[in-house]
């Protein structure tokens, strides 16, 4: 069963293959990230890795039972609980929910170990996939993205305001989440 852990630096050669291995697909739906991104991923990695520790963001991978990356997971934080999400998941298992229950589990993680309320997440227009997948996942259409934020393509924001079962009680009624700010 593949298991979502939070990014650490003994993930860098499988991130790295996954990112290869993914390239072409990726660059499909989503802007290349370039050359230098791949020839400098060490530099990369150990940025994510010093964000994460700063509270900025949360990055996790979504680790297969054999050691292998099947799909990146972030959250960015923005502001006073709220974080941008961004995901990825590799080709081979696409179209199979898991970038469904993944995010979703994301968004369970998000409300009790982030302490955020909100998450947000832009998508290209012509990204039915990604669509599909924050639609499934309970987030709404909320607006345009600007394009600057999609690589040059026009797309989309979706929201997701996230609810925290009370502890101790089975009740209809959710509160929001009061953990922690967003670290920013």
């Amino acid at each position: 069963m593949p298991e979502l852990q939070r990014l650490h630096a003994g993930h860098a050669p499988a991130v790295l293959a996954f990112e290869l291995a993914n390239r072409a697909y990726f660059a499909a739906s989503i802007s290349d990230r370039g050359d230098e991104f791949y020839e400098r991923f060490a530099d990369r990695h150990s940025a994510l890795l010093a964000e994460q520790e700063a509270g900025l963001g949360a990055y996790h991978v979504l680790v297969a039972e054999d050691g292998s990356v099947l799909g990146r997971f972030n959250l960015i934080f923005v502001e006073d609980g709220t974080a941008e999400l961004g995901y990825r998941v590799a080709r081979h298992v696409a179209g199979r929910g898991v970038a469904t229950t993944t995010v979703r589990e994301l968004c369970r993680l998000a409300a009790t170990r982030y302490g955020l309320r909100t998450l947000r997440a832009a998508t290209s227009r012509d990204n039915v996939a990604s669509q599909k997948v924050l639609t499934k996942a309970g987030f709404v259409p909320v607006g345009p993205a600007d394009p600057a934020h999609l690589g040059g393509r026009a797309g989309t924001w979706y929201q997701r305001d996230l609810m925290v079962q009370p502890r101790g009680r089975r009740s209809s009624q959710s509160r929001p989440s009061t953990g922690r700010t967003s670290g920013t």
